[in-house]
């Protein structure tokens, strides 16, 4: 209290002391020496936010005479008020009576002139905290931004910000334009106040002809002023913070300073600046992240980037091509192939994520990202013009990939810029609802880039089985041309043969359909140059007869059998066709629906490629059909669905068919609907039957059995708990389980409403959305859930558990009598345990009593009856021969059986229990004609792919062994007829025999593929190269030398007869096929590796191997890019710049080559879990260790050691970028912001010498500030998410390096929370 009357005491004498010297016409300077001599006598620390707010309020309004405003400035000079507060209180006061007092308003601004951008002095000053608290409260900046910290760093941002915007506001206000602004008054006091102005005359409307010159004059300098603020190198960074942190509020401001430039007469006058001018000053958002090339490394690093840029240095180096800038995503595209791979998730969006992330670290335009995107999926088609036939065939899949899958990833990439569109414009101010689409720069970009890839003639070029197609297409265009309407359904009345001969069809004539069906382009294409070559007048004008088809099906012509073959032959063009297809199936009769459901899986899945998401979303649709209303009674409705259903099943169960669901996204949907379908099929006994159209009498066995086996496919169900690594990275093929296919359904479901683009998708597909959305468990599954288990069991350990007399006994009884019935007569193959004391007869007359029953119960008793089959056949009482007969005679009974025989089988060879079966060919079947030429092959292969392996040895004169229930398996398979209705079942068993003999010893595989080469000879190729992968499961050695070739191909460092050029070609090749005369061409050791990483456990190794292989590509790259006499003389320069300035750019194109390489390698190996792995553990460790020397102890410095540094910047953040993308849209980028801000922390702690390192110094260099750089440039979004806390740490670091650049460009880009601090960092080192 006593403190207080003190206090108020000193203040009240200060105001006097004031006054008498106002009175006497004191000299400002002899007042401010007694005013701080006072003070100081009084103990208040100066500069004084109270004599501050006490001079201000004595000067407005009462006392505004010049000597009071000269006592101001003098008290400013002086440093005995804080001249920003002084600014902040004046601003409140001055502008809204500036129109009473211009004198006073002229005065502010001059103060604000010489003061404002002076802020080095208030942040180095004392009492900044109180002063920065005291412009907080007085500015009200809580209330006017929605910021509730009061952080000095922060209030400084605000501070700036609000000047700026009241000045604006104020000038607006003057010249009337402030109604025109969206809120019609002004965010600030800053609007003229009415009031009587009082008897004193302000004195400088003496000096002044008269008020309105004086208005005048100040709207000029205020718009002067604000110019200022945008040219000043401090105080226009501290306005990029705000425009970035603060973008509603700014959207705002640079709307109403738009407005200015365009309408005021007073700007337009002013001699300092122009509207362009100021314009161009507020668009400038270079200002924050400009690099002044103040720091060494930052000047290494971007001279470098800026001259070593893909596509500007293409030409001067091997091994990179402008095509070079999108090898992740030829790597992706051949991947995704692997048929035996099932997937979860949607190729599309990961296909949008891994060309995002692409476009924003490359830094180019839409136009050649879109136009690298269409010719890296045009390659991939291209390595399938001539393939070798196999049991899985890929020209359907890929040109799904190139006309389906990578047009829907540009569809999501231009929605999400136009839905961003769309709703920047509903919130703006000037917002009208129209119904007309908003268009963005990316339509226009999709629009120039296939305009630009009809250059590309030799891509273009269709495989022979769709030219037809692409002729029809460019058919189609013509008639465009011609005035005919494209659809008429002109196109399923004429017959190719009577189109011109010229139509010349190719890709890009389907490319540009998939575009135009999916609304990315309209019939306009059809006009660009050069996209039609045949004449119009050539086409014939009238036809004869009318042909059925889908524009008869649309015109309202019944499902005939003609109708029905021709829909069933050709593909769907649209959307209207599809659902029209859907509405037969939901209300028509039985037989339309099961017309419909073969005209479904027939060309319009496989090649329907326009509608082709829309196609896999109607048939996992209609798998689970809703209940009738007129079903009663207790059992399931789907039994009365049974023909239907089956017709679907069969339809959709071939190994593409498969893939296609799987790249659309469709699996955890698809088993949700599967799921149900078995449990109540399994669950029926076979006492009912129905009759397909084609007189086929079908039974609930084999609705259950084409489910099941078809639910089996999309998961590894055959594989041991063996393939588990250690560690908390899962196995490198990531195994799906029915629960967890489930769990992603589930999570699909909730939260499909979350993004825009699943909005627009929901929206597109509303009339085809299932009736149900409700979560499902295998709880809900019994029966499914027991045979799991039981599954699982069997996987686990060895059988137990058959007791005589139980309902599964009489069963597995039956199954013996049933596939042993010839030998049962005289011998038992019931294990000696079984305690039986049933005759064999008597068995043999109820066996098949026994088996009319439900294929859940069967399948129960099926292990145990495998089990005794291979005890027998090991005892010698059953011949190999009757083994394999009665396995067959047991998947014909019930194909869903090949499940549990895979599964025992592959339980049973990883326990290598079995003595070894002699494939000699009186017993089982003999390889023998042909192994060594198998065996020989696969070594051509490897030699030519450049993999060396010594101790692969040919079998010689061993006998050819395989583990007995292996060589049981795979008699089984070889007694199957090669057609469709075998081909679904074998494809559930062919995944299972190559993974089994893959980890088997050699050559056990080769002895496979000489087997099954006997039975079919064309696909000997294909088996011969699937045999070659069997290495790299057994050698490390072998993987790391395909790898060490994949990276020396990439750089064209290597004589391949594939390529010695580099790049994609070099990495990839032409596919894989007899392409060479006289044998099996080379593979490309790219390819290769695709179908072989999967079967490397040890993921961590691969990506420390990969780290490895980048550092010493980056040697090679220096040691092949630069004579020998310019690498010493780089070697003896600090960082290589002065010498050789063209070649080190050259070299850093190759290095990003080798870092996206690197990249795509270890995402597409290991994926996300791989990618965290990588960041938080293995660079760390790599960097910790003693990595900064070469093998043969030569210190890798200078230009190496800088390039190895930032290929590696390069590799981590592309690795992120790819598995988390650049946004917040994929689910994985949740994970993020802690593994970011764990390796961020780690950088920070090694700056401040808190972690000894063990690199090189020069790589530790380059790679800090390469890495910061490319996560400021690139992933903004990245920086949104990390500690505020870390990134000051890690500036902190950066400006001990003499970093301040590289420094403030991390605070400017880590939000609201890092502005204050890169507010103070910009002011004190005064950029």
């Amino acid at each position: 209290m006593t403190v207080t009357v003190v206090q108020a005491s000193v203040w009240d004498g200060v105001l006097e002391m004031t006054k008498m010297a106002q009175d006497r016409g004191c000299e400002p300077l002899i007042w401010a020496i007694q005013l701080s001599s006072t003070l100081n006598s009084a103990g208040v620390t100066l500069p004084s936010t109270e004599v501050a707010n006490l001079l201000v309020s004595h000067i407005c309004w009462d006392n505004n005479v010049p000597i009071t405003w000269k006592f101001l400035e003098k008290a400013l000079t002086a440093k005995i008020v804080p001249p920003m507060l002084v600014l902040s209180l004046l601003s409140t006061r001055v502008i809204p009576s500036r129109r009473i007092h211009p004198a006073a308003y002229r005065l502010y601004m001059e103060l604000l002139k010489r003061h404002a951008f002076s802020l080095a002095t208030l942040v180095k000053g004392p009492n900044y905290q109180k002063i920065m608290e005291s412009i907080y409260d007085v500015l009200h900046l809580s209330p006017m931004f929605g910021l509730q910290s009061s952080d000095p760093g922060l209030v400084v941002v605000e501070f700036v910000f609000s000047l700026v915007w009241q000045l604006l506001d104020a000038s607006l206000d003057d010249e009337g334009l402030l109604e025109l602004t969206p809120l019609k008054r002004s965010r600030w006091p800053t609007k003229t106040q009415d009031m009587e102005i009082d008897d004193h005359v302000s004195f400088g409307e003496k000096r002044i002809e008269g008020q309105e010159g004086m208005h005048k004059n100040n709207t000029v300098l205020a718009i002067e002023i604000i110019g200022e603020f945008f040219r000043n190198k401090v105080t226009s960074r501290v306005l990029y913070l705000a425009r970035r942190n603060m973008p509603a509020h700014w959207g705002c401001f640079i709307q109403c300073l738009r407005l200015l430039a365009a309408n005021s007469l007073t700007l337009r006058s002013s001699k300092k600046i122009t509207p362009e001018a100021m314009l161009q000053l507020t668009s400038d958002t270079r200002r924050l992240l400009s690099r002044e090339c103040k720091t060494s490394s930052l000047q290494q690093f971007h001279a470098v980037m800026a001259s070593g840029s893909l596509i500007s240095s293409a030409g001067q180096c091997h091994g990179a091509s402008h095509s070079a800038l999108w090898l992740p995503i030829d790597l992706f595209l051949e991947d995704t192939m692997d048929g035996s791979q099932v997937v979860a998730t949607s190729a599309a969006e990961t296909l949008t994520g891994l060309v995002k992330a692409l476009q924003a670290v490359n830094q180019t335009t839409w136009h050649d990202t879109f136009l690298g995107l269409w010719i890296a999926a045009l390659r991939l088609v291209q390595r399938e013009r001539d393939p070798s036939e196999g049991p899985v065939p890929r020209l359907d899949t890929c040109l799904c990939m190139l006309l389906s899958i990578t047009t829907l990833a540009i569809l999501y990439i231009i929605e999400e810029e136009e839905i961003t569109l769309a709703d920047e414009a509903e919130h703006g101010p000037d917002f009208q609802r129209k119904e007309k689409q908003v268009l963005g720069e990316r339509r226009k970009d999709l629009v120039s880039s296939l305009q630009q890839l009809g250059d590309y003639e030799s891509l273009l070029t269709p495989p022979l089985p769709v030219s037809s197609v692409a002729n029809q297409a460019a058919a189609k265009a013509m008639m465009f041309l011609s005035g005919l309407t494209v659809g008429s359904g002109y196109l399923d009345v004429v017959s190719l043969n009577d189109m011109p001969v010229n139509c010349s069809g190719n890709l890009r004539h389907l490319i540009v359909e998939a575009c135009i069906a999916r609304n990315l382009l309209d019939t306009s294409a059809y006009i660009w140059p050069g996209y039609v070559k045949g004449r119009s007048n050539q086409i014939p004008r009238t036809v004869s007869g009318q042909m059925p088809g889908w524009s008869s099906l649309m015109k309202g012509t019944p499902l005939t059998p003609p109708m029905i073959s021709a829909l069933v032959s050709t593909p769907a063009s649209s959307l209207a066709e599809i659902e029209k297809i859907y509405e037969i199936a939901v209300n028509g009769s039985d037989d339309e629906k099961i017309a419909t459901a073969t005209i479904l899986c027939g060309a319009s899945l496989t090649r329907g490629w326009n509608v082709q998401e829309h196609t896999v979303l109607i048939i996992t649709r209609l798998l689970s059909p809703s209940v009738p209303a007129d079903c009663s009674g207790s059992g399931s409705h789907l039994i009365g669905y049974a023909a239907f259903l089956n017709i679907l099943l069969a339809g959709i169960s071939s190994i593409d068919c498969v893939q296609i669901f799987s790249m659309h996204g469709l699996v955890p949907q698809l088993a949700g609907a599967l799921m149900p379908i078995c449990e109540v099929f399994g669950s029926c006994a076979p006492k009912v039957s129905w009759t397909l159209p084609a007189g086929e009498e079908i039974s609930p066995h084999v609705v259950f059995s084409n489910a099941f086996t078809l639910l089996l496919k999309l998961w590894r169900f055959h594989q041991p708990p063996l393939e588990h690594v250690m560690g908390d990275v899962t196995p490198v093929g990531s195994q799906l389980t029915p629960d967890y296919l489930l769990l992603v359904r589930n999570s699909q479901l909730a939260s499909s409403g979350n993004l825009s683009k699943d909005q627009i998708q929901r929206k597109r597909l509303s009339r085809l959305s299932s009736s149900s959305t409700e979560p499902i468990f295998m709880d809900s599954f019994p029966k499914l859930k027991l045979w799991y288990r039981q599954h699982q069991a069997c996987i686990a350990s060895t059988l137990s558990g058959l007791v005589p007399g139980t309902p599964v006994y009489q069963i597995f009884e039956g199954l013996l009598n049933m596939m042993f019935k010839k030998i049962r007569s005289g011998q038992t193959l019931t294990p000696a345990t079984s305690g039986s004391s049933n005759s064999s007869a008597s068995v043999a007359e109820d066996s098949y009593l026994h088996l009319k029953l439900p294929a859940w119960d069967i399948l129960e008793a099926v292990p145990f009856v495998l089990d005794a089959a291979l005890t027998a056949c090991a005892h010698g009482r059953l011949s190999p021969r009757e083994l394999a007969t009665g396995l067959k005679d047991l998947a014909d009974f019930l194909p869903a059986s090949l499940a549990t025989i895979v599964s025992y089988f592959s339980a049973e060879v990883t326990r290598g229990l079995w003595k070894p079966a002699f494939m000699n060919g009186t017993d089982w079947p003999s390889p023998a004609a042909n192994l060594s030429t198998v065996e020989q092959q696969i070594k051509k292969i490897l030699a030519a792919t450049g993999v060396d392996i010594p101790s692969l040895a040919a079998g010689g004169s061993s006998p050819a062994t395989l583990p007995l229930p292996l060589a049981a398996l795979v008699s089984l398979t070889i007694t199957y007829k090669l057609d469709r209705s075998s081909e679904r079942f074998l494809t559930l068993v062919g995944p299972a025999l190559l993974a089994l003999g893959a980890g088997c010893p050699w050559p056990c595989m080769p002895i496979i593929s000489a087997l099954w080469a006997q039975k079919v000879k064309r696909w000997s190729d294909t088996l011969v190269f699937s045999a070659s992968r069997t290495v790299f499961h057994h050698n490390s050695d072998a993987v790391v030398q395909l790898l060490r070739v994949c990276f020396k191909s990439c750089l064209g460092l290597n004589s391949s007869p594939i390529s010695n050029n580099g790049g994609v070609g070099a990495l990839l090749g032409h596919g894989f096929g007899s392409h060479f005369s006289g044998g099996i061409s080379p593979v490309a050791p790219g390819i290769l590796y695709t179908r072989v990483h999967r079967a490397v456990r040890d993921a961590i190794f691969m990506s420390e191997e990969i780290v490895s292989l980048l550092m010493q590509s980056v040697k090679d790259i220096v040691s092949s890019g630069l004579p020998t006499e310019k690498l010493e003389r780089l070697k003896k320069t600090k960082y290589g710049m002065r010498y050789g300035q063209v070649s080190l750019a050259a070299a850093m194109t190759r290095v990003k080559l080798v870092a996206s390489l690197g990249a795509s390698l270890v995402w597409i190996t290991g994926g996300l879990n791989l990618v965290q792995s990588l960041i938080k553990e293995t660079l760390p460790s790599w960097f910790i260790s003693a990595n900064g020397s070469d093998p043969n102890g030569e210190e890798s410095g200078g230009v190496v050691g800088m390039l190895r540094g930032y290929a590696l910047a390069y590799f981590a953040v592309l690795s992120g970028t790819f598995a988390w993308g650049v946004d917040s849209v994929s689910p994985a980028s949740t994970r993020r912001p802690r593994v970011i801000g764990i390796h961020l922390e780690f950088l920070a702690g090694a700056l401040e010498g808190k972690i000894s390192l063990g690199c090189n110094r020069a790589t530790w260099r380059a790679y800090v500030s390469g890495l910061v750089s490319l996560l400021v440039g690139c992933t903004p979004t990245w920086m949104l998410e990390v500690d505020v806390v870390v990134l000051k740490s890690l500036s902190k670091g950066l400006r001990q390096w003499d970093e301040e650049e590289l420094a403030l460009a991390l605070l400017g880009m880590g939000g609201v929370g890092a502005m204050g601090a890169a507010a103070e960092l910009i002011i004190e080192s005064e950029f």
